[in-house]
């Protein structure tokens, strides 16, 4: 497919068509299937007066600026805290003993390595990455699927990986990850970029490493690293391979990066503010349930 560049408005950021859900398979068939339910998501839509949905203002304002019917109305995972239930939904059994084992690690020290429910790796890069988090020296706490790899059930570490970072490196297969990016103790997030990791860590103000695998990751990867600036992209090599020593610098270059680190601060205070009393989120909230009553 040939790569254009399109931008919706002025004040959006301009995307190359690459990036477009349908375009990034490499068989025509499955690029229609894709393609065609876009559309109709687009046409169901269309139908609606409001539409609400897991976002504030500040974040994406030149979009709901466009598109006034767009109602923010998150992060909503704020509205759990007070009850203490921050994980309300997941796809496997959470190893909870994890946040114990976060405990013992002092304020931005912890690499969290997480790649969503479905991502998968092959053999070569799953041991790459085991050596890049190896090669960092810092402590890490790395989510492994036990379906993560295509060529088996169960994930093949380097030889002696397990035994080389015992002592400072700890691999679950599910973690409770809203409690996970709200510790203090996480410096990053080595992230698929999936939505729902996305507005997760920024609520909680933790700065990002993407590595997008499909569908709309590619875009929020470019809002994580082009527009609201809070992170860095890996960047494979000739052999589409991210290396291990590509993880290490990027790693180093994101800790040392002040002006990501603020930023990255700066969203969580707005994330914060747009859901007390008075905020955009909270407003929104109270004119969509208004929209209900009326109606």
């Amino acid at each position: 497919m040939k790569k254009e560049v399109i931008q919706l408005n002025p004040e959006m950021p301009p995307l190359d068509t690459s990036i477009l859900p349908w375009s990034l398979f490499h068989d025509a068939y499955t690029e229609k299937i894709v393609f065609n339910y876009c559309i109709r998501i687009n046409q169901a839509t269309s139908d609606a007066e409001m539409i609400i949905c897991n976002s504030f203002e500040m974040l994406e304002k030149p979009i709901f600026k466009e598109m006034p019917y767009i109602l923010p109305i998150g992060p909503l995972h704020n509205s759990f805290e007070s009850r203490g239930d921050l994980n309300l939904c997941h796809f496997w059994s959470e190893d909870n003993q994890c946040i114990a084992w976060l405990n013992k690690y002092p304020a931005n020290s912890v690499i969290y390595v997480a790649f969503g429910s479905i991502t998968i790796f092959n053999n070569m890069q799953f041991q790459e990455l085991a050596l890049g988090l190896e090669l960092i020296g810092m402590p890490f706490l790395w989510v492994v699927r036990p379906d993560m790899t295509n060529n088996s059930i169960n994930c093949t570490y380097p030889s002696g990986f397990k035994e080389r970072v015992a002592d400072r490196g700890r691999m679950v297969g599910w973690s409770p990850q809203q409690k996970v990016l709200k510790h203090p103790a996480i410096a990053c997030f080595i992230s698929h970029c999936g939505w729902n990791s996305t507005i997760e860590a920024l609520r909680n103000g933790v700065p990002f490493l993407c590595w997008p695998y499909f569908g709309d990751q590619l875009l929020n990867q470019r809002y994580i690293t082009n527009v609201w600036k809070v992170g860095l992209s890996f960047v494979p090599d000739e052999n589409g391979l991210i290396s291990k020593e590509e993880v290490g610098s990027k790693v180093q270059d994101l800790l040392k990066d002040r002006d990501i680190l603020a930023r990255t601060q700066a969203l969580k205070n707005f994330s914060d503010i747009s859901v007390m009393e008075g905020g955009s989120s909270f407003k929104n909230l109270n004119k969509f349930v208004d929209f209900i009553r009326e109606n």
